[in-house]
């Protein structure tokens, strides 16, 4: 990952700890794909999608979560469930748009992508 998105990674994950949910894995990877972040929601497991975008033109961070790359993040929050044996565990796949400059727009999507 080069330097700009691991800023941007870490200004959401900033983001998100302070709207209360906690760290559980950055950049977590394997053969199904990669997850930005993976963070806890009280009993809920999150998987974060980070997408920054200087402008919203052409539709913004959010447009850049195409339906390939929604499927991807599936496989892998499937493969990160199933590798540390938590199917039973409650999740679910958000997406966390970033865009603009300094002061950032945040706009964060719960259930961005349905399983």
């Amino acid at each position: 990952m080069n330097k700009l998105g691991q800023l941007y990674e870490q200004l959401a994950l900033a983001y998100l700890q302070r709207q209360g949910l906690q760290l559980v894995q950055q950049n977590y990877q394997c053969k199904a794909g990669e997850i930005d972040l993976v963070m806890r929601d009280s009993t809920t497991l999150v998987f974060v999608e980070v997408k920054y975008r200087a402008s919203s033109a052409f539709g913004g961070a959010i447009a850049a979560v195409t339906a390939a790359k929604q499927q991807k993040l599936l496989r892998a929050s499937r493969w990160y469930l199933q590798q540390h044996k938590l199917s039973d565990t409650a999740c679910r796949l958000d997406v966390l748009a970033i865009e603009g400059q300094p002061p950032y727009q945040y706009q964060w999507i719960k259930n961005a992508i349905t399983q």
